[in-house]
């Protein structure tokens, strides 16, 4: 039996262009889907590029102006995957037009941005998502889960790290069509809106929401030789990002993300203690989830390591037998299935533009207590 088509039109030919495309062209190998999505359009600024994208990926058509892409009838889908500061001008017009709306995080610069794409997307009643791929980590969907279940019982902490150190260099330029996350006018921030806001909606998604926090930020080289103009300019962004918070639960957070820890590509971690149970989970590691219960037996109790590759658990009978892993790519596959098969149900599930909005005025809020040095409140998205 033949699914309706869904057009997709992507926007951006970098990183995340390819893990968006990669996740919707495996989706239906793997998952019962209601939409069989066809990659219609990809759009970028270099015609070269956007060609040579679309000869890999197999797209349709290619576009070189967004604004075509969005006014073209035969989308039904865009799917925002470029630079930060184009998320809202992009993702408005999308809406506008009457699209469904998919947006790679963060959702805006800042608050005021991703506050004018949720009001945007309101009025025209348009589905939409942004990508928060580590939602649908299998081992973290088990950790939602068990919270839920109450196993933990009344959390007292949480606390995430996500470490690289891909920009120590003090030669290494800001700015461009590969640097452009180490320039303050396109990405808005440095680790906070980029790392943390990871952090963040994870933390929100598992935990509730953050009510102030308390932060320090550092930018380690002051300056860096721009691609653009070939100047020295000063760096605008912060290198590193360490925060304390207070959940509206009562529980207490610890978040830390910099670009400067040597022999960290990417660890992302975090870790939640309960009254009756903690929790431990590991990017580097992330088919596995560290489970410790009170409640065990004493000369029993300890650390288990639980192997998330059974059918039982989030998503994994979709794919091998069990003890089989999955990896990175999987997570941007499991929220397309998730996406096609709410947008069919009228219901797409989250994160919603209103919880990247969340996260957004949990940034902000960071970026603000580390000048005034001061516990700030958080904006409430609601």
């Amino acid at each position: 039996m033949n699914k309706p088509r869904l057009n997709i039109g992507i926007v951006g030919y970098g990183f995340m262009g390819r893990t968006h495309s990669n996740a919707f062209r495996r989706v239906p190998n793997f998952f019962d889907v209601p939409y069989e999505p066809v990659l219609k359009a990809i759009c970028g600024r270099n015609q070269a590029r956007a060609e040579a994208f679309q000869q890999t990926w197999g797209y349709e058509s290619v576009e070189t102006d967004w604004r075509k892409l969005v006014g073209r009838r035969d989308i039904d889908v865009i799917d925002i995957a470029s630079p930060n500061d184009t998320h809202a001008e992009v993702a408005i017009a999308a809406a506008q037009a009457g699209k469904a709306v998919l947006c790679e995080k963060p959702l805006g610069r800042n608050a005021a941005e991703s506050k004018a794409i949720v009001a945007a997307a309101e009025k025209a009643g348009v589905p939409n998502m942004v990508w928060y791929n580590y939602r649908r980590v299998p081992a973290v969907r088990l950790a939602k889960e068990l919270i839920g279940e109450g196993r933990l019982g009344r959390v007292f902490h949480y606390r995430a790290k996500f470490l690289q150190d891909w920009t120590i260099s003090k030669d290494l330029p800001q700015g461009g069509e590969a640097l452009w996350r180490l320039d303050a006018a396109v990405a808005g921030s440095g680790v906070t809106g980029d790392l943390l806001a990871h952090c963040i909606d994870t933390a929100i998604w598992l935990n509730g929401f953050i009510d102030s926090v308390a932060a320090v930020t550092e930018t380690f080289i002051k300056e860096r030789k721009h691609n653009l103009t070939g100047k020295i300019q000063e760096v605008g962004i912060d290198d590193a990002s360490t925060f304390l918070a207070r959940f509206a639960n009562g529980s207490l957070g610890n978040f830390e993300a910099t670009r400067y820890a040597l022999g960290h590509k990417a660890l992302y971690t975090l870790e939640i203690n309960g009254e009756n149970a903690s929790i431990i989970w590991d990017l580097e590691d992330l088919h596995r989830l560290q489970y410790f219960d009170y409640r065990d037996e004493g000369k029993l109790r300890g650390w288990r390591s639980i192997h998330i590759t059974d059918g039982d658990h989030p998503y994994m009978k979709h794919w091998w037998v069990p003890g089989l892993q999955i990896g990175y790519e999987h997570t941007f596959v499991h929220q397309a299935a998730d996406f096609l098969c709410g947008l069919a149900e009228g219901n797409v599930p989250g994160p919603s533009f209103l919880d990247g909005l969340a996260t957004d005025y949990v940034t902000d809020a960071v970026l603000t207590a580390a000048k005034s040095s001061a516990w700030e409140k958080v904006g409430n998205p609601q």
